[in-house]
């Protein structure tokens, strides 16, 4: 059981399309390790890379509201088919103090592995659908700050420069888990 460091803004494994996982064994500790850092956190959602693992993995838990009453995981997640949209104010916890509104089909087509490698295909709407469709855009490299206009993403240029040099003072001091890929 650990709490990790979140990835932040800035660091190169966050703008790469993950790797599919192929080695299911290696997923428990993992899993558990993204669990106690997204806990600790305050997220409803965490993807792997921004732990700093190469892998298409991810974990969501919205049991706080009335939608769902367990946390998921997902593995080699995609995305089939989306309907409606909404527009919702989303937060990253690898761009912190930013939140912007964002539009996301209201319901979603998944399709997925569970930890044991078993396939599944479900139909998710509400918070989880966003929620998943938030961490696949990490998945994929995607941050929210693209998914708004140029002049919405212009008002916080500054405040992205600030997370980005942090984020690179962190990795010249100590190493961060960039370079541990699965």
């Amino acid at each position: 059981m650990a709490v990790l460091d979140v990835v932040q803004y800035g660091a190169p494994i966050l703008r790469k399309e993950c790797k599919p996982v192929t080695d299911y064994s290696v997923l428990p500790k993992i899993i558990e390790d993204m669990f106690d850092t997204m806990y600790e956190e305050e997220g409803v959602g965490l993807a792997a890379n921004q732990i700093g693992i190469d892998m298409n993995l991810m974990i969501i838990d919205v049991s706080y509201t009335d939608e769902v009453d367990e946390a998921h995981i997902f593995v080699n997640g995609q995305i089939l088919d989306s309907f409606g949209e909404s527009e919702v104010e989303e937060g990253c916890l690898s761009i912190p103090e930013i939140r912007l509104p964002i539009k996301r089909p209201e319901s979603i087509r998944f399709k997925y592995q569970l930890p044991d490698g078993s396939d599944q295909i479900e139909e998710f709407g509400g918070l989880l659908a966003r929620a998943i469709q938030h961490e696949i855009d990490h998945l994929k490299g995607i941050f929210i700050i693209d998914r708004v206009s140029p002049l919405m993403a212009l008002q916080y240029k500054k405040k992205l420069k600030e997370i980005e040099m942090s984020s690179n003072k962190s990795r010249k001091v100590r190493n961060t888990k960039e370079s541990f890929v699965l």
